[in-house]
């Protein structure tokens, strides 16, 4: 019995959506769902209560930083990382793949790994599957991500498929390494660039492997929206409908309705974080740049449609103030406002699956939003 499974509950007539469940040892997540990002145990600006409160059931934290500082041991001394940052939700924990490769000139890849230096202090490391599985199960994580390339675009095809195969010898060599599957699961990530037939092939050889979920990697890495899209669409198709499908790195709106409508039930994005950091919010009418001058004198809520601590409180022109003075509460301020948007967008895209109004739902919404379908 793996100890995270999905289980599907509906699929709207007109598209691909499907309304899920993922089981895990901390608790049940409705699907699809939108995981917010604690790269560093924690979501920034924000309390783990806070959170609990919007209604996530599960957040993603990093391998990568987290091995980098405190590091994986003390984490495993202090009783795994859930008790460490006083979340006892569900948590999963990407592998530092795609950290390590975005180092760039600070990293070389062989077949044993990847020898990188650390971002921090320039210390040389080496993270192999068997060390991203060592730290993976001494965090105690509800979903472990296996250890991947992510192959940059462009690239050519000869890279892409060496690229992909080294994943998936990767792959297997993390399953050996798990040594705690009672308690966690490990999810195979497909890669393959943009060429269909590679895609295909990454797929059916970690589905071989019979894992409880898989991750769509290699999206969102610079290619056109609507290339992005086109190999979501048939990529989808090549992972069995019985398990979790999670689509790694996208948080926009259109993201998430588009990855949705092929069939995605897991998403994860630092973006309504740190847009937030930066002054922009996320609102049923389109972005709100904050810092603007014409929000100066506005009295008005953020967004009249949200409920969330922020806009039931404050005006724009206060939150402006806040964003010019450099305040730390504003940072906490849009923050709680981006997630919760997020949140309470797929809140109701769930209740459009089960009500067979997928597309109705998402037609309203991009028109709001001023999106074009």
């Amino acid at each position: 019995m793996n100890a995270v499974n999905y289980q599907l509950l509906h699929k709207d007539k007109d598209t691909k959506a499907r309304r899920g469940r993922l089981h895990t040892p901390h608790g049940t997540i409705e699907t699809p769902v939108f995981m917010p990002v604690g790269t560093a145990a924690t979501v920034k600006a924000m309390r783990p209560e806070q959170i609990k409160e919007m209604g996530a059931g599960i957040i993603l934290s990093n391998t990568y930083h987290l091995y980098l500082r405190p590091g994986h041991e003390i984490i495993r001394q202090a009783g795994g990382l859930h008790k460490f940052m006083n979340w006892d939700r569900a948590i999963l924990t990407d592998s530092g793949g795609f950290q390590v490769f975005s180092l760039g000139a600070m990293r070389k890849i062989t077949e044993e790994g990847v020898r990188f230096k650390s971002h921090i202090d320039g210390s040389s490391h080496m993270l192999t599957p068997e060390k991203a599985m060592e730290i993976q199960n001494s965090l105690g994580s509800d979903i472990m991500m296996a250890f991947d390339e992510c192959a940059p675009y462009p690239a050519d095809r000869r890279y892409v498929k060496d690229s992909l195969e080294r994943t998936t010898r990767w792959l297997k060599r993390c399953r050996d390494a798990h040594k705690d599957v009672e308690r966690q699961s490990l999810f195979g990530i497909m890669q393959g660039g943009m060429y269909k037939d590679l895609r295909c092939q990454s797929a059916s050889e970690i589905v071989e492997l019979d894992l409880p979920g898989y991750a769509i990697g290699g999206l969102s890495v610079g290619e056109p929206k609507e290339l992005m899209y086109e190999v979501l669409d048939y990529s989808v198709d090549f992972l069995p409908e019985e398990k979790a499908r999670y689509l790694m790195g996208v948080g926009t709106p259109d993201h998430l309705f588009e990855g949705v409508e092929r069939g995605i039930d897991m998403f994860d994005c630092v973006l309504p974080t740190r847009i937030a950091r930066n002054g922009t919010a996320m609102t049923s009418r389109g972005r709100v740049v904050i810092k603007n001058a014409a929000y100066e004198k506005d009295f008005t809520a953020l967004d009249p449609e949200c409920d969330c601590y922020t806009c039931r409180n404050y005006s724009r022109a206060y939150l402006r103030h806040l964003f010019k003075a450099n305040e730390i509460l504003s940072s906490m301020l849009l923050t709680t406002h981006n997630l919760h948007f997020l949140l309470k967008l797929m809140e109701g895209i769930r209740a459009s699956i089960e009500n067979d109004s997928f597309k109705e739902y998402k037609r309203s919404f991009y028109e709001k939003y001023g999106y074009e379908d």
